[in-house]
């Protein structure tokens, strides 16, 4: 057994290997405090047949008995990954697979499983450095040394690895994974956070970075495994020569074309022709066409950048592609926009509803609701492609994750709009990042539905050619641009700063002064953005959809609520079946009051206040008699709230009989004489 440790942030991190799994081909436990994660790394000895790419699979689970819980509902067992786990398995995915060698294709599963947690930090950086070593550590030809911190922002004062408890009071939150020298990485959100705090975070985390990185090495010197020679050619290199001779030229001419659908028709037919032609040379002949082509259209478009400063659209560096925004397009919804932006189209809609529809969650950290929710759909159709419906994906999940990390800072309090919000982006065209067109039409389905948000939020993704020294930005990337290029670094934000962030790269690094320039350009880019959707609507509607519940939040003392309740629920059970609405009490006295007529709501409300109302000395009431006693009448002045109003006090004449005066469902006009210690409420009739 093998174990270093280092001091990062407040706690101590531990890697240790040679104790458990020492089946897989490499095993790494993460220890940071009271939180322990187990990651293994297993891998197929050949190459995956009839595939040019990585097939890396990452699965992140945490067993509940981790927080010492046993899951929830009737199976009593772990089942399919909450999103939560899904977005960690992606975490740990993307900072890797571009830093596996080109060529290799053997089949490497990465599994971290969540064994003890101490509900205070995360584990998802934790992941990444446990991952990265285990994979050191195998005999995996694996050789880049990365590990990730967190990253957070409180009074001025940045904090590595802060607490859930700390994130929540945090203006930043980040995670950044990178090498010894250079940022692989990025995801996270803030709280309107400019551009020069966001790059003095990326700065402050790459030293600590290196200083894993150390004991991450030490670990590898004294546990690894001697690395093997896994990459395959994935074809003969006369038969790719030929393959590129067979091609000639028509490449060039392919990226001569601005259109994408006409990019990729001619594309289609070229690998068509070649194959054909190239049928008899290897049964296999249609991946390695494919391979030689899109290697061949990387190569072009990245000379077109570089040497010719040109894109493959002919737009400028900068320049983004034309916007358009429409709002209101669904009568029947809350809220609706469509954004578009070049070839790159978002259908958002915005949906309201009351407490009962939040989404309750289960995790480790224990029970919560959830009152905002965007989902993300990517159907075939939006790229003209064929293929099952299913269940979203990592991918939808992983963007829809994004797109609400964006739009959370701007969210009015609950006290403030008492509503559960649901977003929805369903993508109806995709030419580059649809997550960003996500972010702006459902700022714009938010104003749209009269959601009280802040400020309206854009955002745009930058792309990277890099060769050798020399660099170049793309504002606005196509997905061409995205699949030849070096990087996709998303960012969205209002005017006044940045509320997300997410930075993925095909390459074994970028230097934090690169990702500074990009941001501006990002910046740049927001506010061109921000100035059309504001010209479409700048502000949210005064009112909301006659469509969407109505809401009405109030406070009754805690003491009260018994009596709003009633004997087994009868006053409240009447209350709702009378107005039709929904009631919800807390425990702190908070009422809320839904229901779709708001003449209904209304009159719930009054109803629940009478009945918590309490009486007032001197204050004149009309009441209704209750009951008639030989000394007095009852006369009922609140909901639930009956006074005595003695005979002697009935009249300015003498009364022999109560019935004389009043009988039992008369209206009278009482006042309140005095209220004993007892509570008894004492009246004097005003004739």
């Amino acid at each position: 057994m093998h174990s270093v440790s280092l001091q990062v942030g407040e706690k101590k991190l531990s890697l240790e290997t040679g104790r458990v799994a020492k089946q897989a081909a490499a095993a790494c436990t993460v220890s940071y405090g009271d939180t322990i994660l187990l990651v293994a790394v297993s891998y197929k000895p050949d190459p995956s047949e009839g595939v040019d790419f990585l097939p890396l699979t990452v699965d992140y689970r945490e067993l509940s008995f981790a927080a010492g819980k046993i899951p929830g509902g009737f199976i009593k067992r772990e089942t399919r990954p909450s999103e939560a786990e899904i977005l960690i398995s992606r975490l740990i995915d993307r900072p890797l697979r571009p830093l596996f060698p080109e060529g290799f294709r053997n089949e490497v599963q990465i599994i971290a499983n969540l064994l003890s947690s101490d509900v205070e930090h995360e584990p998802d950086a934790f992941g990444i450095i446990g991952a990265a070593t285990a994979l050191l550590m195998s005999e995996i030809p694996y050789n880049i040394p990365i590990a990730a911190v967190k990253v957070g922002l409180i009074d001025g004062e940045y904090i590595i690895n802060p607490t859930l408890a700390q994130q929540t009071e945090s203006k930043l939150n980040i995670i950044v994974a990178g090498t010894r020298d250079s940022v692989v990485m990025i995801e996270g959100g803030a709280k309107e956070t400019s551009e020069e705090e966001v790059t003095e975070a990326i700065k402050l985390a790459q030293p600590e970075i290196a200083r894993i990185i150390d004991i991450q090495e030490e670990l590898v010197k004294n546990a690894g495994r001697e690395k093997l020679n896994l990459v395959v050619p994935l074809m003969e290199e006369s038969l790719q020569k030929e393959i590129k001779e067979t091609i000639g030229d028509s490449v060039d001419q392919i990226l001569q074309l601005k259109e994408k659908e006409a990019r990729e028709d001619s594309t289609y037919e070229l690998m068509k022709a070649v194959a054909e032609k190239l049928q008899e040379k290897d049964d296999a002949i249609i991946p390695k066409v494919k391979h030689v082509v899109d290697e061949m259209l990387r190569s072009k478009m990245r000379d077109k950048v570089i040497k010719e400063k040109k894109r493959l659209d002919g737009r400028g560096f900068t320049d983004v592609r034309p916007v358009s925004c429409e709002i209101g397009l669904l009568p029947r919804t809350h809220g609706s926009a469509l954004f578009t932006r070049g070839q790159t189209q978002s259908l958002a809609v915005t949906t309201l509803g009351t407490a009962s529809d939040e989404q309750r969650i289960d995790d480790i950290y224990g029970e919560e609701s959830k009152s905002f929710m965007l989902h993300y759909n990517f159907p075939p159709f939006s790229t003209g492609d064929v293929r099952p419906m299913r269940g979203p994906g990592r991918r939808e999940i992983g963007h829809g994750a994004l797109a609400e990390r964006a739009i959370t800072p701007v969210l009015p309090k609950e006290t403030e709009f008492p509503y559960t919000v649901r977003l929805v982006s369903n993508i109806l065209e995709s030419n580059g990042s649809s997550s960003m067109a996500t972010v702006c039409g459902s700022s714009l389905a938010l104003m749209d539905a009269g959601v009280p948000i802040k400020t309206a939020v854009s955002g745009i993704s930058i792309g990277l050619v890099k060769e050798g020294e020399q660099h170049v930005l793309l504002t606005d990337i196509l997905g061409d641009e995205d699949h030849y290029g070096d990087m996709d670094f998303k960012v969205a934000g209002t005017k006044d700063g940045v509320t997300a962030i997410q930075l993925d790269l095909k390459i074994q690094g970028l230097r934090v002064e690169v990702l500074a320039e990009a941001m501006k350009l990002a910046r740049d880019a927001r506010l061109e953005i921000l100035n059309v959707m504001n010209s479409t609507i700048s502000t949210p509607r005064g009112e909301l959809s006659k469509y969407a519940p109505k809401i009405v939040v109030f406070y009754v003392r805690k003491e009260k609520i018994g009596e709003v309740i009633g004997p087994g629920g009868k006053v409240i059970r009447k209350i709702i079946a009378d107005n039709d609405v929904e009631i919800d009490i807390d425990d702190d006295g908070k009422v809320t009051i839904a229901g779709e007529d708001r003449q209904n709501v209304e009159r719930a409300q009054e109803t629940v206040q009478s009945i918590v109302q309490e009486a007032e000395v001197g204050k004149v009431y009309i009441g209704k008699v209750t009951r008639i006693m030989t000394f007095g009448a009852f006369v009922e002045i609140l909901p639930g709230k009956e006074g005595l109003v003695h005979i002697s006090k009935l009249s300015r004449q003498r009364v022999k009989k109560v019935e004389d005066v009043v009988k039992v469902g008369d209206e009278v006009v009482v006042k309140v004489a005095n209220i004993d210690d007892q509570g008894r409420i004492n009246l004097i009739r005003k004739e």
